[in-house]
């Protein structure tokens, strides 16, 4: 870990700062450099120092960890003398040109205004953006605002027909962190109601994650008609027919005794990294090791392969499988000398999953390792989403577990979505039904959510996001050390 970061921190800023001019943004600050910045990387241990200078700033942090890294901004967890928690230094590129997806951005964002107006007449729009603000992690994807009627002020957020679905998933968390952010700026008596306006016929998505919000945040739905530039409230949590469902449990382990005796020679190669997975949507048997797929069974055959060039299993290739396999053992190893190799970086989050499957308690001491289910498929308002560990404590109280081996602004949001299925199938039984915890009589308590992660790379947001959660939810966040895959040891408990 000591050569690691200092080695992983020289390798990311070589590359992103050789790509334009960059603006720094601090906790609490801002730092513009004029001219071309300079860099250092000092010592190798698990503190590297970093140095950096302009003709108008210097900076000197001590780095703990990377906290996030895109083609356009990298997030760094610092150290600063005379605080006790950690800051958050971020680098941006600011010669960023607009892409035409952007420019169809500004046009919806001037098209909301003159919505805006003709549905609310008697308010005044007090102020409108699509601009990014990385400092309050607000994203280009979502037109935002504040409007006033008398003495009471709304906020509202809005994503555009043709945004990726991700967009509209996450447009409650990202409008939480708006209504954060206006609050702030507008002081007096706040703000009355918080808007969140999607496209036609997508608010349903909605519905789990609104369900899992404190009542008492005052939240409206809005659903916007490009064409006809209408706007239509709903409200997703009173359909109660959304569909949700989970993969039976019985019919998974069917389909792997199924696949048991063709797939022992390859598990052979690896089997203490090797782990078998069932998906019963196509009949197959996924094959990953440390988390990573690299073969699958399906009626007898066997693929195997990475980045989807698959190849049969045969006499002929069964020689490649074992290269691969080498391959896998060399560069998917904690040891591994190269960190930034795509085998060593790819599927982190499933990585962790295979490390705490193999004992549960060493995330908390009070969780059965007994009955724990991996993957648990529930389906809801035509969406797909897994629920990362669904097990229990020894005292038979549910635990829904969630994984994240980087900083994700939606983790508490999407952990609330899960939790707010779970409920729902055990508020009807289903668990048991399902072949979920067979002989098992279950608490009536709520369901413990533990959020999972490196200790320096829970987003900045999370603590204000779990703020707006419903009081009955129990969520424990569990901070691991940086060097997880070497181990798992718990660094934070919360």
């Amino acid at each position: 870990m000591d050569m690691q970061l200092a080695q992983e921190l020289r390798a990311s800023l070589s590359e992103f700062l050789a790509q334009g001019s960059i603006e720094i943004l601090e906790t609490g600050g801002r730092i513009l450099p004029a001219g071309a910045l300079s860099w250092e990387v000092r010592g190798a241990d698990e503190k590297p120092l970093l140095h950096l200078w302009a003709e108008n700033c210097n900076v000197t942090r001590r780095v703990l960890a990377i906290a996030g890294q895109s083609p356009d901004c990298l997030a760094l967890a610092v150290e600063r003398f005379g605080r006790t928690k950690p800051d958050r230094l971020v680098i941006v590129r600011t010669d960023y040109t607009r892409s035409p997806r952007e420019l169809s951005r500004a046009e919806f964002c001037e098209q909301l205004r003159r919505i805006l107006a003709e549905q609310f007449p008697d308010e005044t729009l007090e102020k409108i953006s699509i601009n990014a603000d990385l400092e309050h992690s607000l994203s280009r994807v979502y037109a935002r605002g504040v409007s006033r009627r008398g003495s009471a002020s709304f906020a509202f957020m809005a994503v555009r027909d043709g945004e990726a679905p991700d967009a509209i998933e996450s447009s409650l968390t990202y409008a939480l962190l708006w209504l954060d952010r206006a609050r702030q700026s507008v002081g007096g008596s706040g703000i009355s109601a918080l808007r969140v306006i999607v496209p036609k016929g997508t608010s349903a998505v909605l519905a789990y994650r609104l369900g899992a919000l404190d009542p008492r945040v005052a939240i409206q739905i809005y659903e916007l008609d490009a064409l006809s530039e209408t706007l239509e409230r709903v409200n997703p949590c009173a359909e109660g027919n959304v569909s949700t469902w989970l993969v039976p449990h019985r019919e998974s382990q069917l389909l792997l005794d199924r696949a048991k005796e063709a797939l022992a020679p390859v598990i052979a190669l690896a089997p203490r990294e090797i782990r078998t997975h069932a998906s019963l949507q196509n009949q197959e048997v996924h094959l990953r090791f440390l988390g990573l797929g690299f073969a699958r069974w399906h009626e007898g055959r066997i693929g195997f392969g990475i980045d989807g060039l698959f190849k049969e299993l045969t006499k002929v290739t069964e020689r490649v499988l074992q290269e691969l396999a080498i391959k896998l053992k060399t560069y998917r190893n904690p040891l591994a000398s190269d960190l930034r190799h795509g085998l060593y970086r790819a599927q982190a989050e499933r990585w962790m999953q295979a490390m705490v499957l193999e004992d549960v308690t060493r995330i908390d001491v009070t969780l059965d390792p007994g009955h724990v289910y991996e993957q648990v498929f529930a389906h809801g308002a035509g969406q797909h989403g897994i629920i990362d560990l669904l097990c229990v404590t020894r005292s038979r109280r549910l635990a829904l577990l969630e994984l994240k081996a980087t900083e994700n602004v939606n983790l508490p949001l999407q952990a609330a979505d899960y939790y707010s299925r779970i409920r729902a199938h055990v508020a009807h039984g289903e668990l048991g039904r399902y072949g979920y915890f067979h002989g098992l009589e279950l608490q009536a308590a709520p369901p413990i959510v533990y959020l999972v992660g490196p200790a320096l790379r829970f987003h900045p947001s999370t603590d204000g996001l779990l703020r707006y959660l419903n009081p009955e939810l129990e969520v424990i966040r569990i901070g691991l050390s940086e060097s997880w895959r070497r181990g798992l040891r718990v660094m934070m408990r919360q």
